[in-house]
């Protein structure tokens, strides 16, 4: 226990000072101390590199969570990354024209899925779902989605709640409230679980010829259910619904792109983000021409979606995935983890639950453990 306590530093009266400054605290619940160990959570780091972290007591820690909330599959401060973003500063990172490296980036996404035509460019992943959604209504011309996974905190999200207050339970998480959402949008956006497909087809029947976007991850918690993946695909054709596949956490994790590239389904849409850009804001609607032409027919717009940095730092860690073996690499660690983690515990009752993204583990831990951490 004496280790913990020279570990609880500066960090935690930070993070008291923040939460009087900023509601929550910070901008991302992922990241908030509560999350994790309120008492002793360092917070706040100075540095990170590679796959270390310190903190602001100069404490190293080594991240063996998913790098940056999965925006940082590279490791933290890439130097190759890092590299180009800084000469893309010194050449001016805004301007009143557009850079050239919008182009090139959607050049290259259209390479690497080429079942798409055309591409549209966000910074965050939330809103390049939002710009997704909205191209897909403005081609179906239908209000109602069909949805599973996480996408975002927009209204069109969050509005699923107006209906049911739990219908984010298994989706995201229990006890999100829909305040500030308007009321009308109830019963917009329907939920349905990974796997179940009776669930999206009770949906249709119950809104028929309502129901104009189908919007998933292509894999949750479980591993991949191919069969499930046809069936969506299917089902959106036979009733004329964009499906679109939100590849924002599972891009660029197991293979160049997409991980529907994998198992051959095609969606109409693809979004991207989070590991496209190591660390620097970057997201990507990726579509069928016919589908992403809709968006001329709406508004969709903004300044800071033309920066040079985010298309930079884009196209040279997609650089990096081809050329340096990442995939490889990534693959071969996470099993070499995942074996660890099962002789470490195989002499504890213990549940390790995994698939090609995520290693999560579920154990008892006994109230004497528990009682003995210091508060302070």
């Amino acid at each position: 226990m004496s280790e913990l306590k020279m570990k609880i530093n500066s960090g935690i009266d930070l993070w008291k000072k923040a939460k009087q400054l900023i509601p929550g605290g910070n901008q991302l619940l992922s990241k908030r101390t509560e999350m994790f160990l309120p008492d002793a959570w360092p917070s706040y780091y100075e540095k990170a590199k590679g796959v270390e972290v310190w903190d602001l007591d100069g404490n190293k820690y080594y991240d063996m969570s998913i790098m940056g909330i999965g925006s940082c599959v590279l490791g933290y401060a890439n130097d190759a990354v890092d590299k180009a973003v800084k000469k893309a500063i010194d050449r001016g990172s805004m301007s009143t024209l557009n850079c050239y490296e919008e182009v090139e980036l959607a050049q290259k996404l259209i390479e690497l899925h080429p079942w798409g035509e055309m591409v549209r460019f966000a910074r965050t992943g939330g809103e390049a779902n939002a710009i997704a959604i909205r191209i897909a209504r403005a081609y179906s011309k239908k209000d109602k989605i069909a949805f599973c996974g996480y996408h975002g905190w927009h209204d069109w999200y969050l509005s699923s709640n107006l209906a049911d207050e739990s219908s984010l339970d298994e989706q995201l998480l229990p006890g999100l409230k829909s305040v500030g959402v308007p009321r009308n949008l109830k019963n917009t956006s329907l939920p349905f679980n990974y796997g179940k497909f009776d669930e999206l087809s009770q949906i249709f029947q119950d809104n028929p010829g309502q129901i104009g976007v189908i919007i998933m991850e292509v894999e949750k918690s479980k591993k991949i259910d191919v069969e499930f993946l046809k069936a969506v695909r299917q089902l959106a054709d036979q009733n004329g619904a964009v499906l679109i596949f939100d590849e924002i956490s599972s891009g660029f994790r197991i293979n160049i792109g997409g991980m529907h590239l994998i198992y051959g389904i095609i969606p109409d849409i693809v979004v991207l983000g989070k590991a496209l850009g190591n660390g620097f804001p970057i997201s990507a609607v990726v579509g069928k021409s016919d589908v992403m032409q809709a968006a001329q027919n709406t508004f969709i717009s903004s300044t800071y979606w033309t920066e040079r940095i985010g298309f930079v730092a884009a196209l040279e860690t997609i650089k990096q995935f081809q050329e340096s073996k990442v995939i490889e690499h990534i693959v071969a660690m996470g099993e070499y983890i995942r074996e660890g983690l099962r002789n470490i515990f195989s002499n504890i009752s213990h549940l390790i639950l995994s698939n090609e993204l995520v290693i999560s583990i579920s154990y008892y831990i006994p109230d004497f453990f528990i009682h003995s951490i210091p508060s302070n």
